[in-house]
């Protein structure tokens, strides 16, 4: 951040009253490849103090703020880099309005070659651009006319106000006199003047000057053919206007010529001019503190990087090991809680859910069908004399009536095999009855 204080230069600144501070920030790119843009802006604001810029006059719509800042380039030269910026138009403007500053300046540049630039920030130069047109300025007091561009009235001079729209005054209002010599003026800035009145038939000639020197005497009594007009205030006319004046301040004069009636309604102060900056309204702005310096480096710009990838080279690797069958771990498995155990007659142990001695009432979806009995690998496996551990319990569903059948056909036949052996022997031994 660095800050300003404005002071003026041209004949009507708008630096009015007192030094104006500003605040302000430039930001640029310390490290550029030749050939990137050096480019400079500078934002700018006002500070808390309350100091403003202020409209030096009376204008239209379309008034602007010229900017230009002043930038030391040092390296291999040493040169001034001058961004610039304006402000948005202004609306119709009174005498010491407030004007908006620009929101920036800036001022892009190419490096063409590698090094290190200094950069130091110096004046700026602000200007205003009044705009091509007119406004009128009543002869109100000074709630209508501000600060030192109010109408001027010497002598006695009387207000009439609340006139009837009719009449078409400015304001429908306006100021009056029949003392000889009593005068009104207005010193304003812009290219021209118009001196706007009523005709009347009891109007006297009045004297009109401009800067001091006069130049015509008008006679409201009389049209522009100098033929007599039979009218009571009918307002609103341009009684007179001035040659073209080179821009800048001027005064204009009225001065009642006689002791009849003259009256003056308003001044419509004109302004022809380009919109480029006159000097008229400048102001300097210097750093507040000592200037600080700051280095951009600029950096050669390199070529593209070779990218060629390496041939690809064959490797040969050891085959992979295979893993450990993760089944081959032991597992070991428990008995879930509130159960007991049985055992078929193959040696399994079949795990029986046993009822909780406490009731929980749930919501359970109910089957039609059969309920199967689960089947889980003992804790402790049973295994028969002669059988194999399979350390898996038969899959759900599968049910061992046929190995029972088989089984119970066994023991039975080896029974009834031995009843017969029995018999048999004893028919050798005693006879069978």
């Amino acid at each position: 951040m660095i800050d300003y204080l404005c002071t003026p230069v041209g004949e009507s600144s708008i630096v009015r009253h007192g030094p104006v501070r500003l605040t302000t920030n430039l930001t640029f790119t310390t490290d550029l490849v030749v050939g990137d843009p050096l480019n400079l802006i500078w934002k700018m604001g006002y500070t808390g103090d309350g100091s403003r810029l202020q409209s030096p006059g009376y204008f239209g719509e379309g008034g602007q703020v010229h900017a230009t800042g002043n930038v030391e380039h040092r390296s291999s030269w040493v040169g001034i880099l001058q961004p610039q910026g304006v402000s948005d138009p202004e609306g119709p403007l009174r005498p010491d309005d407030p004007l908006a500053l620009p929101e920036m300046m800036n001022d892009p540049g190419l490096t063409n070659k590698a090094g290190i630039i200094t950069i130091t920030p110096k004046d700026i130069d602000l200007d205003f651009t009044p705009p091509d047109g007119s406004v009128p300025v009543n002869d109100g007091d000074d709630a209508d006319n501000p600060s030192d561009m109010k109408i001027v009235y010497d002598g006695a001079w009387t207000p009439r106000d609340d006139l009837p729209g009719s009449e078409n005054h400015v304001h429908n209002d306006l100021h009056e006199t029949s003392q000889l010599g009593a005068s009104a003026q207005l010193t304003f800035v812009g290219t021209g003047v118009e001196y706007i009145g009523p005709h009347d038939k009891d109007a006297g000639p009045v004297d009109i000057y401009i800067d001091g020197i006069k130049r015509a005497t008008v006679d409201p009594s009389r049209d522009a053919d100098d033929d007599p007009v039979n009218d009571d205030l009918d307002g609103g006319h341009t009684l007179w206007t001035s040659p073209e004046l080179t821009y800048g301040k001027h005064t204009i004069k009225v001065q009642n010529a006689s002791t009849r009636l003259a009256w003056v309604d308003a001044f419509r102060v004109t302004t022809t001019t380009s919109q480029t900056p006159t000097g008229y309204h400048s102001a300097k702005c210097k750093l507040v503190g000592s200037p600080v310096s700051v280095q951009v480096t600029v950096r050669e710009k390199t070529g593209p990087t070779d990218t060629t990838s390496p041939s690809p080279t064959n490797t040969t690797t050891d085959d992979p090991t295979d893993d450990p069958d993760p089944t081959d771990d032991p597992t070991t498995n428990t008995t879930p809680p509130h159960a007991g155990t049985t055992t078929d007659s193959l040696g399994h142990v079949i795990v029986v859910p046993v009822a909780s001695g406490t009731s929980t009432t749930t919501s359970t979806p109910k089957s039609t069908g059969p309920t199967a009995t689960k089947y889980y690998k003992a804790q402790v496996p049973k295994t028969p004399k002669g059988g194999v551990d399979s350390g898996e319990a038969p899959d759900d569903g599968g049910q061992p009536y046929g190995l029972m059948a088989s089984g119970a056909a066994l023991v039975m036949g080896s029974a009834g095999g031995g009843l017969l052996m029995r018999r048999r022997r004893a028919e050798h031994v005693g006879g069978a009855n």
